[in-house]
């Protein structure tokens, strides 16, 4: 008898220290997370293995943003799930013309492109920009250009990992796709300098959340979209971390009113339940593709579209925009007034905070494993940076509880 001709062992008595060693033997080692296994979750509070409470200020990086187990979101999952799950986009299904209407009047767009990863929303955001430069614009073949910005975080690709600009990210994994230049984020000059007449597209992320919750200058979002729109330029918003009301509107860009060419979403798209994500722009943009160009086979899957739909709806239904507004605004100024010595700023908008600790504080990560031990789960994001992004509707005096334990940790 072979170990796979064994019964599936039970696991359910195992206790973190025992999770761990399953992971460390098991799991290739390209994440280092904090020393907790969680087996339960309920709004913003999730529990471990040993039944210790935890309030959730990760949000699974935004994903989770309506948080654990939202009601509605779980039923039109199960009732989705007990109908049909999926069909490919070999044949039609009745929950993908809805979801296709749906989300481009939510963002006010014509056409969507559905996909299941961020990453795999931004590969088609490049896609349809390359194939609009060269039948649109009309720039040569195999010259298209994309302008992207330092700091950036689009996406584990080798694609995408070949036009970041941090060593780890990209060390080993070359060679990598030619047609992207790098330029300073947050500088109108840096982007006008960079176009060229092969210059197709300028991806960006409204505020650069893993490069440290970086927000950039006022004024700056509605200024490229005017040098976009001047140099016939696709303006590429990642909103896969900052859209759906992360940042107290519906949509990041929406701070100044800016519409983009290409809308790349994914994360909370999914419910947190599931891996969905979209690119949503213009006929003349999506309009490039025909049939066998692009494609996805979970992509536009039913259960994802049920999903999808029933947390757009949650969105709006529960005042999410207006909740994370008012709630992240109040979080930062509270914090600031503390006057806690190790911080040297916090920024941010909406829920999605980040906390930039001091040099002489010494690196964010020390301060989120004791955070940790006192019941709040947070991580730190570049060396120097704690991010704080709870789910959208967490309770006010959970978030005000979780405020006093990083106020004492930091004091």
């Amino acid at each position: 008898m072979t170990q796979l001709d064994h019964p599936v062992t039970d696991y359910a008595g195992l206790d973190s220290q025992g999770h761990h060693d399953l992971v460390s033997a098991y799991s290739a080692h390209n994440y280092e997370p904090l020393p907790v296994v969680i087996s339960r979750g309920e709004g913003a509070w999730v529990w471990d293995v040993e039944g210790k409470k935890y309030l959730d200020c990760l949000s699974a990086y935004s994903a989770l943003s309506f948080g654990h187990n939202h009601p509605r979101i779980i039923s039109a999952l199960i009732e989705q799930a007990g109908r049909l799950t999926l069909t490919s986009r070999a044949f039609q299904n009745d929950q993908f013309g809805p979801f296709c209407k749906e989300i481009t009047e939510f963002c006010r767009m014509q056409m969507v492109l559905p996909m299941n990863t961020g990453a795999e929303a931004v590969e088609t955001a490049i896609k349809t920009a390359r194939k609009w430069g060269y039948e649109v614009k009309g720039v040569p073949e195999n010259k298209a250009q994309i302008i992207c910005c330092r700091g950036n975080f689009h996406g584990r690709t080798t694609t995408i990992v070949g036009f970041s600009d941090d060593p780890q990210t990209r060390s080993g994994f070359g060679p990598f796709t030619p047609g992207f230049v790098l330029i300073d984020y947050g500088s109108t000059d840096a982007l006008r300098a960079a176009i060229t007449e092969h210059t197709v597209g300028f991806l960006f992320e409204p505020i650069q959340g893993e490069g440290g919750v970086v927000v950039p200058p006022d004024g700056y979002l509605k200024q490229v979209r005017d040098i976009c729109t001047e140099h016939n330029v696709l303006l590429i918003a990642d909103e896969v971390q900052t859209g759906l009301s992360r940042t107290g509107r519906r949509f990041a860009v929406d701070h100044e009113s800016v519409q983009p060419d290409l809308l790349v979403l994914g994360k909370a798209l999914g419910g947190g339940v599931l891996p969905v994500s979209a690119v949503v722009g213009s006929n003349e943009t999506l309009g490039v593709f025909q049939p066998g160009d692009h494609g996805s086979t979970f992509g536009g899957n039913p259960l994802a579209c049920a999903v999808a739909r029933e947390s757009l709806r949650v969105l709006c239904d529960e005042k999410l925009s207006e909740q994370a507004d008012s709630k992240g605004r109040a979080f930062r100024e509270a914090l600031q007034q503390r006057n806690c010595t190790r911080i040297r700023n916090v920024r941010g908008k909406g829920l999605l905070i980040g906390i930039e600790l001091t040099a002489e504080a010494g690196p964010a990560k020390p301060f989120c494993k004791t955070l940790l031990t006192r019941g709040v789960l947070c991580k730190d994001t570049v060396a120097s940076v704690m991010r704080i992004a709870p789910p959208l509707n967490v309770a006010q005096q959970d978030l005000d509880w979780a405020l006093d334990q990083v106020a004492e940790v930091l004091a």
